[in-house]
């Protein structure tokens, strides 16, 4: 029993990667939205390394910012290509949904709609539980519109429920260690004392957008540590200058050994409306391969846009 649990979470965590293709993949890089001025000296700042830890650990915001979307109208575009085992692409989704709340109901229009390549299965569902796994993490909202479903999505029920609510803490609260996770969740806790010794601490500041002040908080792994020492590579948080609210974040994830081999990278912008935080582009690649599964290959691009207040 313990073997299939940890098979079938590791099946649910490590579902993206980055090889070389025939197309050009999504490059997640919330850095890359960033105009940086400077490195900064966090001292003539009143700053210190903690100040920063303490508010990814300790911050909500981020998460609350999907949850925010059940008072909004917008328009989601969602791009995914899946690959085979060359590296070709052998599967496009693509969607264009208008969503909005009419007489309190949500409602989903289709504005565009497109599959084609080695999208589904004999049964007519998704070749890949990727699919699955960025409907429940990322639209607790409002379903997303790749889920074949009365919209209620089968990710939230069942008997891997558990484990995918720890992939989700994962992402959404990085930096805790989260049990249950087989093999790694010490590695989880990059903060923590046995960890943190594998860590360089970045300080920038620049412009997110543009128009917005802010900082740049980046842990990377030591070049001289072994890639079994840890399981996140680097990951970069984008402060608010002004008010310390966490407006964007990339991380990178990689591990191997005998029983799985997963590398992936994400990248979730915020901005506001309103005065509001909500997701305006969410981006990944990568995969995950692990003994008596199919190896799965893909690469999100996710865009919010035209948030309306109902």
């Amino acid at each position: 029993m313990g073997k299939i649990i940890s098979t079938s979470f590791c099946l649910i965590l490590f579902t993206f990667g980055l090889k070389a293709q025939q197309i050009q993949r999504y490059n997640p890089d919330t850095i890359r939205t960033i105009v940086i001025d400077s490195a900064v000296n966090i001292v003539s700042h009143r700053l210190n390394a903690q100040d920063f830890i303490d508010a990814i650990v300790n911050d909500t915001s981020f998460y609350k910012a999907f949850q925010n979307m059940k008072k909004y109208a917008f328009t989601a575009e969602n791009r995914i290509y899946t690959y085979n085992k060359k590296n070709r692409v052998n599967g496009r989704i693509y969607r264009k949904i208008r969503h909005e709340n009419v007489n309190g109901k949500h409602q989903v229009t289709y504005l565009a709609k497109q599959d084609t390549g080695a999208v589904y299965k004999k049964n007519g569902k998704y070749q890949l539980y990727t699919v699955e796994m960025f409907d429940y993490i990322f639209m607790n909202a409002y379903n997303s519109g790749f889920i074949q479903s009365d919209g209620t999505s089968a990710a939230n029920k069942g008997k891997n429920a558990g484990y995918k609510a720890k992939l989700k803490a994962l992402i959404f609260t990085p930096g805790r260690k989260i049990s249950g996770i087989p093999f790694i969740s010490g590695k989880t806790e990059i903060f923590g004392k046995d960890m943190r010794q594998f860590y360089l601490y970045e300080f920038a500041r620049g412009k997110y957008l543009d128009t917005i002040p802010v900082y740049r908080f980046k842990v990377i792994r030591k070049p001289s540590t072994s890639d079994g020492d840890t399981m996140i590579k680097e990951m970069t948080t984008i402060f608010d200058m002004n008010t310390f609210q966490i407006l964007g974040r990339y991380i990178d994830m990689k591990f191997s050994n005998m029983f799985f081999d997963f590398n992936v990278q994400m990248d979730i912008e915020l901005n506001r409306f309103e005065g509001e935080l909500l997701p305006t582009k969410i981006t990944y690649q990568g995969n995950w391969d692990i003994p008596f599964h199919k190896e799965e290959r893909a690469s999100f691009l996710i865009v919010h846009k035209d948030y309306k207040k109902e």
